[in-house]
């Protein structure tokens, strides 16, 4: 098992603006509406930036800064993972059809947030973080993914990590064959003491924790990054818990939290 403590936390999903506002409704989801989600404007970002980025990189950002700002952290002394299973599909669509053009012409924008590690990019550059920093893709099991390798970079190099995930819709026709209900991101802050304290553990795959509310798991479901919504939900109450987090077919996840 691996030890490590969430220090941050940052929220953004369908009726859930930020963390300090949806602590209260994960805690008691009978209170909670399941409205599309809204992203602000990344304030860490100057407006050329925020033009030219895509809605991935600008939810990330706002949940990366809601982490921090609970956490009291130093970005320039981050190391961070970003995650993702969807990536960018606005732009993944608007480059297959100029692909499908005869002219084949690609905007260098396009191109530059065609790479799945753009989030990082823009956020270690906004930050002026030269610490490292690891962008990955695990398809349905991204979250899960991305929490173990953040944590077992914590563990290992005794020094906090920032993980970020973020999942979009795609436009059809790909959504069609790939759906993804709404945007959803989170990010935590994780740090080698201090904090609320979890062991995280890999096991063989079992049925993993559902949300106690039936419209909140169905954006469990639906959107790969929200699989963070029952571990969410154990950190918004006081009590110890024992989940499971589907990973990767045949393996899961094993997370226990200690009481607030």
């Amino acid at each position: 098992m691996i030890e490590i403590g969430i220090t941050g936390i940052g929220l953004l999903g369908p009726g859930l603006a930020d963390w300090a506002g949806g602590r209260a409704l994960l805690r008691d989801p009978a209170a909670w509406q399941p409205q599309p989600t809204v992203v602000p404007p990344p304030q860490r970002l100057p407006p050329t930036e925020r033009r030219r980025a895509g809605t991935v990189v600008k939810a990330s950002i706002v949940v990366a800064d809601q982490a921090l700002a609970a956490g009291g952290a130093d970005p320039q002394q981050l190391a961070t993972v970003f995650t993702s299973s969807t990536g960018d599909p606005l732009n993944c669509h608007l480059l297959c059809e100029a692909l499908a053009t005869a002219e084949r012409l690609v905007s260098p924008t396009r191109f530059t947030n065609s790479v799945h590690n753009a989030p990082a990019g823009y956020w270690h550059i906004a930050t002026v973080s030269r610490r490292p920093s690891t962008s990955l893709a695990a398809h349905d099991a991204s979250f899960e993914a991305g929490l173990l390798e953040a944590a077992v970079q914590c563990s290992a190099s005794g020094e906090a990590v920032l993980l970020v995930a973020c999942d979009l819709p795609y436009p059809e026709p790909l959504h069609a064959v790939r759906p993804v209900s709404d945007i959803f991101a989170v990010a935590l802050l994780l740090a080698p003491q201090g904090g609320r304290r979890l062991r995280l553990g890999l096991g063989a795959e079992r049925a993993p924790t559902a949300c106690d509310n039936a419209a909140l798991d169905a954006v469990r479901r639906t959107i790969p990054a929200a699989r963070a919504l029952p571990l969410l939900q154990a950190l918004a109450r006081d009590a110890a818990a024992t989940l499971v987090l589907q990973g990767q077919p045949g393996m899961a996840l094993q997370v226990e939290i200690d009481p607030a």
